[in-house]
């Protein structure tokens, strides 16, 4: 057999996780778990449960071995190791920030210790987990995040006869919309707004149900404001990002979106490459202040499998 064949054959496992950390007298501590069945320490990780996205899985794993509800941040990158012949297990890491809660020994992980960047890179039993701590103290320190939302799917506007704002979401973009839901949460999104179209506002509609709020809509960040006055789409989309109680969630446009983007990473002297955005894919904005630090692209909430 081939090696192109045989390649072909490995089967992937996926699993997400997080350096998770919490703030002591300005340092930021990272969790490393013991796993009694491994006798190891490792940073906390699990496999996609069906139904699941990654950012999903990362926060239910880090709940369910640390006892900590957390909030994803910045993405930190994916190790990949194999398990046993043809088998692969691929892990996606986001820095997240630990939410309420208390550590209690359980079936998986019977101690949990909150260690500078340095101890916790000394004390995990693997390279890889090292690797990633590594990254994670390397990366700038995002203050504030904001989820930037294509709508999801409308359906065709050449077969709308009617005035375009109005034109709603079809039965796949709404399968789409409810699962934004678990995604957006997984960031700690408790802020909505949206650009003045109904398939917009429809793609928040499950998750402001959900959190019982109200939409905000944005008459500056549509398509056609954005090209009449980018850099007013831009100064407001920056002061919703820095409003400073809670995360927010914009739901946008094809075309306002990449151009926000553009204009982003050009102030901020960093490269995005293609800011092509796909209907309901997500783009997770860490910022400094007005600065641009992150820019991760999730193409799909739709499950793994």
């Amino acid at each position: 057999m081939s090696k192109a064949r045989s390649a072909s054959k490995v089967r992937v496992v996926t699993a997400a996780g997080a350096v998770l950390y919490r703030m002591e007298d300005g340092v930021p501590c990272c969790a490393v778990v013991h796993r009694s069945r491994y006798d190891d320490w490792s940073l906390p990780k699990g496999k996609v449960d069906p139904g699941e996205s990654l950012p999903t899985t990362a926060v239910r794993e880090i709940g369910e071995e640390t006892g900590f509800g957390s909030v994803l941040q910045s993405l930190i990158g994916t190790t990949a190791y194999p398990l046993k012949e043809n088998v692969r297990k691929e892990v996606t890491y986001w820095s997240a920030r630990a939410a309420e809660g208390r550590f209690e020994p359980n079936s998986e992980v019977d101690e949990l210790r909150w260690l500078p960047v340095e101890e916790a890179k000394k004390l995990v039993s693997y390279p890889l987990d090292r690797k990633i701590l590594t990254r994670f103290a390397e990366a700038p320190r995002v203050e504030s995040m904001l989820m930037l939302v294509r709508h999801a799917k409308a359906g065709d506007r050449r077969e709308w006869s009617g005035d375009d704002t109005l034109r709603p979401l079809d039965k796949s973009g709404r399968t789409q919309a409810e699962m934004l839901v678990p995604m957006l949460r997984a960031f700690g999104v408790s802020r909505l707004h949206s650009a003045p179209r109904v398939r917009c506002e429809q793609t928040l509609a499950p998750l402001a149900d959900e959190l019982g709020t109200e939409i905000t809509i944005e008459k500056s960040l549509s398509d056609e404001a954005y090209l009449d006055a980018p850099e007013r789409a831009v100064t407001r989309l920056l002061e919703i990002a820095n409003a400073g109680d809670g995360v927010a969630a914009i739901c946008s446009q094809g075309t306002a979106i990449p151009g926000i983007l553009d204009d982003l990473a050009a102030a901020a002297a960093i490269d995005i490459r293609n800011t092509s955005t796909k209907k309901s894919g997500v783009w997770g904005l860490g910022f400094s202040g007005t600065t641009l630090l992150s820019a991760d692209y999730y193409r799909s909430p739709l499950p793994l499998h």
